[in-house]
C-alpha cells in the first residue's frame, strides 16, 4: 500500500445508494418520498399526542419519543444524500462524518431502549392493571425516557473513541449513503481489533441483546397473563394493547439481525447498504401506519382533531 493512502483523511466521499446514472433521479425521488412520508406520519402522531388529552398516557408518551427519534434519525442519515443529488457534491468533512456517525448510532441505541421501556409499560398494563397509573406515573415515565436518551448517547462513546484512534484509511470513498461504523471500519487500514471487540461486547451484548432480552422477558410475562384470562374477549383486548408495539419490535429486530448477524459469506458493503436502508428508512415509515391503523385511540384522536378543525 502506498504512503499516499496512509495520510490522514480530511474529508470523505459518500458513494450513495447507486452509481447507475439512469437510476439517480428515480433513487432521489424514492428517498425524498420516503422522507416526506416518514416526517409527515411521525410528526402527525407527535402532534396528536400533544394536542389530544386522551393520549396523555404513558404509552403515548413513549410513542411520542419514538416518533421524534424516527424523524431525527432519518433526517441525520438521508439529508446528505438528498443534498448531494441536488448539488452534485458528495463530499463530507471528517468532523461532520464523525458527528453523523455518533448521532445516528446514539439515536439507534436510544430507540432500542425506548422500545424496551414501552415493553415494560405494556407489562405493567397487562399484568398489573389496577396499579398501572400508580406505577407508571409521570415522574417514572420522564425518568425512564431520560435514562433511555442519556444511555443511548453514552453507549456509543467507546465506539467513537476506538474510531478516533484510526490513523489512516485505504480510500476516501465510503461505499454507503451515510457515515456508518461498519463501512468506516472496513475502510480503515489501521488495526480494528479494539473496535471489533467493543462492537461485540458493548455493541451487540449491551446495546442490542440486553434490550432484546428485557423485551422478551416482558412479553413472556404478558403472554402468560393473557393466557390466564378466561374470556376470549378479555384475551383479545389484552393482546390488542400490545400488538402495535410487538409488531414494531419484531420488524426492528429482524432488520437488525439481517444487517449485523448474517453469515460472513453474504456480508458485503452493498448488501449492508440495502439492509441499512430498510432499517433506517422503511422501519420509521412503517411505524406511524402500524400505530395508526392498529390503534383505535390514535384513530379516534385524529377524528376529534379533524372535527375540531372543520368547525
Amino acid at each position: 500500500m502506498g504512503v499516499q493512502n496512509q495520510t490522514p483523511i480530511k474529508y470523505f466521499v459518500i458513494k450513495g445508494i447507486t452509481d447507475v446514472p439512469a437510476l439517480q433521479v428515480l433513487v432521489f425521488l424514492f428517498v425524498l418520498l420516503i422522507y416526506l412520508i416518514t416526517v409527515t406520519g411521525n410528526m402527525s402522531i407527535l402532534l396528536l399526542i400533544c394536542l389530544d388529552t386522551h393520549l396523555h398516557t404513558p404509552m403515548y408518551f413513549f410513542l411520542g419519543n419514538l416518533s421524534f427519534l424516527d424523524v431525527f434519525c432519518l433526517t441525520i442519515t438521508l439529508h446528505k444524500i438528498l443534498l448531494s443529488y441536488m448539488s452534485g457534491d458528495k463530499t463530507v468533512s471528517f468532523a461532520n462524518c464523525m458527528s453523523q456517525m455518533y448521532i445516528f448510532s446514539s439515536l439507534t441505541c436510544s430507540e432500542l431502549l425506548i422500545l424496551t421501556a414501552m415493553s415494560y409499560d405494556r407489562y405493567v398494563a397487562v399484568c398489573n392493571p389496577l396499579l398501572y397509573h400508580l406505577i407508571m406515573n409521570n415522574s417514572v415515565c420522564v425518568l425512564l425516557a431520560s435514562v433511555c436518551w442519556v444511555l443511548g448517547f453514552v453507549e456509543v462513546i467507546p465506539h467513537m473513541w476506538a474510531i478516533s484512534r484510526f490513523t489512516c484509511y485505504k480510500s476516501s470513498e465510503i461505499n454507503h449513503y451515510f457515515c456508518d461504523i461498519l463501512p468506516i471500519m472496513k475502510l480503515s487500514c489501521s488495526d480494528t481489533t479494539l473496535l471489533k471487540l467493543i462492537i461485540f461486547i458493548e455493541g451487540l451484548l449491551l446495546v442490542s441483546f440486553t434490550p432484546f432480552l428485557l423485551t422478551f422477558i416482558s412479553y413472556i410475562f404478558i403472554i402468560a397473563a393473557i393466557l390466564r384470562i378466561r374470556s376470549s374477549t378479555g384475551r383479545r383486548k389484552a393482546f390488542y394493547t400490545c400488538s402495535s408495539h410487538l409488531t414494531v419490535v419484531i420488524i426492528l429486530y429482524v432488520s437488525l439481525v439481517c444487517q449485523y448477524l448474517r453469515p460472513s459469506s453474504t456480508d458485503t458493503l452493498d448488501s449492508n447498504k440495502l439492509f441499512s436502508l430498510f432499517n433506517t428508512a422503511a422501519v420509521p415509515v412503517l411505524n406511524p401506519f402500524i400505530y395508526s391503523l392498529k390503534n383505535k385511540d390514535v384513530k379516534a384522536a385524529a377524528r376529534r382533531q379533524l372535527k375540531w378543525l372543520m368547525l
